[in-house]
């Protein structure tokens, strides 16, 4: 297992460390493993927090969205940033109110996002984007256009200050709770995709490619038709 740079004393767990992790192959998977993250921000005072797409390439993660949105220009400033992502794996359920909690993975990335300007750079951010994302995919599709490139920002975000949190296993009752007459266990969660929906417009006997047979196949969903 190899790590990052010791974490800095902002990105350090405090509360239950225990369940901190600070090495490099597991941040990486828990932020592999997802695709929706949440993104902190502040403008004037005020703190936002939006959902965002995400794809890890190495020691880095990169974001995108329209050169129009306020995240994407404000963090491509400079600003300071925050990422989260967070996977929900279970209920935990004991026999006390107290001691109920959930198993979960969670990575908070802190830093400075640095906006890429350079055409090339940029389109060979957003195809590892889309290969990260969904592998197979940039081959079977047009790429962008100059048009398109030019009102799309693509940020990137160094993994130099991140930390994992992390919850499994059973509930943790009190020794005088053992005896209770409540269930108590996990309930396990995961997200699983439905077969695929074809476009209305979608040509006549063109069938899901390979791209999107292993986009399913990673949800745990069958091909469909």
């Amino acid at each position: 297992m190899s790590e990052f740079a010791a974490p800095s004393s902002r990105a350090r767990i405090r509360r239950l460390p225990d369940r901190a992790a600070y090495d490099a192959d597991t941040i990486a998977a828990i932020l592999d493993a997802g695709v929706v993250g949440h993104l902190g921000f502040v403008v004037d005072d005020q703190p936002y927090v939006v959902p965002v797409l995400h794809a890890r390439v190495g020691t880095a993660i990169y974001l995108h969205g329209s050169r129009a949105s306020r995240a994407m220009r404000v963090l491509g400033a400079g600003a300071p940033a925050c990422l989260t992502v967070t996977h929900l794996d279970g209920f935990v359920l004991a026999r006390s109110a107290f001691h109920h909690s959930v198993n979960y993975r969670s990575v908070v990335v802190l830093g400075r996002a640095v906006a890429l300007t350079e055409p090339a750079e940029k389109m060979a951010a957003l195809e590892a984007f889309m290969e990260r994302v969904t592998p197979g995919r940039w081959a079977e599709v047009r790429p962008p256009d100059a048009r398109e490139l030019k009102a799309t920002a693509v940020l990137r975000m160094d993994l130099g200050e991140a930390s994992a949190k992390l919850r499994t296993g059973s509930p943790h009752d009190d020794e005088g709770d053992l005896g209770g007459s409540a269930w108590a266990g996990v309930i396990p969660i995961r997200t699983v995709a439905g077969p695929p929906d074809a476009a209305p417009d979608l040509a006549p006997g063109i069938a899901p490619s390979a791209a999107v047979r292993t986009l399913l196949a990673r949800f745990g969903a069958e091909r469909g038709d």
